[in-house]
């Protein structure tokens, strides 16, 4: 099974490019959705948040309270790394599963949607690397059109990787620094390029059926 990870930093683009990816009819492995699962009410990460950080990080509902955590830890490194290890580690083996089971079923090629892709070994299934990028300003501004101050949105990327330890990862670069054809065009050809010479079927894509706002802003 051809395995290809997608990733980048926060606003470089990389949903809208997993959402492009999408429409080959291919499974995309979405690390965040998975993130969400796993500390949902009686999510596998649950009681080693708890027993890390207390029970007052959970909702009415038993799930992760997610604003309280991101205040917490966005404030303290060392939290952001405890928590993000033991997220990571629950995602990591939900998706070596779900991978697995594909296997199993003969599908030809599945992409991975990682948002931090180096330190639980993310990547380490994937035949190839598409990192997204775009330049800071750029992302900063599609924070900032999510809702976020400009402050938050340079404290959040500086509590990333870098540009370049993202791009050092990379089979393929994806720069998003234009509008969403171009964005597009940049894939549809990596897709026809990558999946066509190594024989796998998909759906086609189309720019007029994907449905996200023109300003690209994940």
């Amino acid at each position: 099974m051809f395995v290809i990870g997608i990733t980048g930093g926060i606003g470089s683009g990389k949903t809208t490019v997993a959402k492009i990816c999408a429409q080959t009819g291919l499974p995309v492995l979405d690390a965040d959705q998975i993130s969400r699962n796993v500390t949902a009410a009686s999510g596998s990460a649950l009681p080693l948040i708890t027993e890390q950080f207390g029970e007052d990080m959970l909702a009415e509902d038993g799930s992760l309270d997610r604003k309280k955590m991101a205040a917490l830890v966005f404030e303290n490194r060392r939290s952001l790394d405890r928590l993000s290890q033991i997220i990571h580690q629950q995602v990591l083996a939900e998706m070596n599963a779900s991978i697995e089971q594909l296997e199993q079923n003969k599908v030809k090629a599945v992409f991975l949607d990682v948002p931090i892709p180096v330190k639980e070994g993310f990547l380490d299934k994937c035949d190839q690397v598409w990192v997204v990028w775009a330049d800071e300003d750029n992302r900063i501004n599609r924070l900032i059109g999510r809702g976020m101050s400009a402050a938050e949105a340079r404290r959040r990327i500086k509590m990333q990787m870098t540009d370049d330890e993202y791009k050092a990862l990379a089979t393929h670069l994806i720069e998003n620094n234009d509008n969403l054809d171009a964005l597009f065009d940049q894939v549809n050809t990596l897709v026809s390029e990558e999946l066509g010479q190594r024989g796998i079927r998909y759906r086609p894509l189309s720019l007029e059926e994907l449905n996200v706002p023109e300003e690209i802003t994940r």
